[in-house]
C-alpha cells in the first residue's frame, strides 16, 4: 500500500470489481461504438463487465497504459525520497520534462495516449466510445486535450479510482463534459478509503 504503481500488472482487487460491475450496470444502455483499453490486467478486468454484457470486442493499446515510474516502481514514497532524492524533487516541481527515475515524463505519455484519441477520431466520426485507462494517464491525456499545462497534471485535474469522464468532440475541438462522476457507484463504494 502507498507504493508507486504504473508498469506494475496487478490484478484488479476486489473493491475495484465491484465498481465494474457497477460501471456495467449503468452503462450498458448507452450505444457504445467501440470500446479501447490499456492492455493491462486491472483494465481489462474494469471493462470486461461491459464488454461481456454487450458482446463488444475489447481493442488493447499500449498508448493508454499508466506512467512508466521507472526504478520507482513498487516502492514507497520514503524510499524514493530517500534514494533518488534529486529526481524525486524535479519529478515534483516540472513532472512534464523530468521523469521518475527511468520513467516517463508527462509530455511522453501525452504523445502515446493522444495517437490513440487521434485513431478514435479517424475511425469513429460519430458514436460513443469508451476509454479504459489509469488515473495519472487519464489526468495528463485530459490536459492535453484542454490544453492545460502537462506538468500541473495533478495540481489542476483530481481522479478517483473508478470514475467518470466524458469528452465530447466537435466543430470546437474537445468539450469537458463530465468529469471524475462516480454518482454510478453508489454511496458504499464511494465512502471507502482509498477510493
Amino acid at each position: 500500500m502507498g507504493a508507486y504503481c504504473g508498469d506494475l500488472d496487478p490484478e484488479l482487487t476486489s473493491e475495484g470489481s465491484q465498481m465494474a460491475k457497477a460501471f456495467s450496470d449503468a452503462h450498458r444502455s448507452i450505444v457504445w461504438t467501440a470500446v479501447y483499453v490499456s492492455p493491462m490486467k486491472r483494465t481489462i478486468a474494469t471493462a470486461k463487465p461491459l464488454c461481456d454484457a454487450l458482446g463488444l470486442e475489447m481493442q488493447l493499446r499500449d498508448g493508454l497504459k499508466e506512467i512508466r515510474y521507472g526504478k520507482w516502481e513498487d516502492k514507497s514514497t520514503e524510499f524514493v525520497q530517500e534514494h533518488y532524492w534529486d529526481d524525486y524533487i524535479r519529478w515534483l516541481a516540472e513532472p512534464a520534462w523530468n521523469p521518475p527515475t527511468g520513467g516517463e515524463t508527462s509530455v511522453e505519455i501525452a504523445s502515446r495516449a493522444s495517437l490513440v484519441i487521434a485513431e478514435i477520431q479517424e475511425k469513429y466520426a460519430t458514436g460513443n466510445v469508451l476509454v479504459v485507462s489509469h488515473k495519472a494517464t487519464i489526468r495528463i491525456l485530459l490536459c492535453s486535450l484542454l490544453g492545460i499545462d502537462l506538468g500541473r497534471y495533478r495540481d489542476r485535474i483530481e481522479m478517483l479510482a473508478g470514475s467518470v469522464s466524458i469528452i465530447k468532440f466537435d466543430l470546437h475541438g474537445p468539450l469537458l463534459q463530465v468529469l471524475g462522476d462516480r454518482e454510478y457507484m453508489g454511496q458504499t463504494l464511494r465512502a471507502r478509503p482509498g477510493s
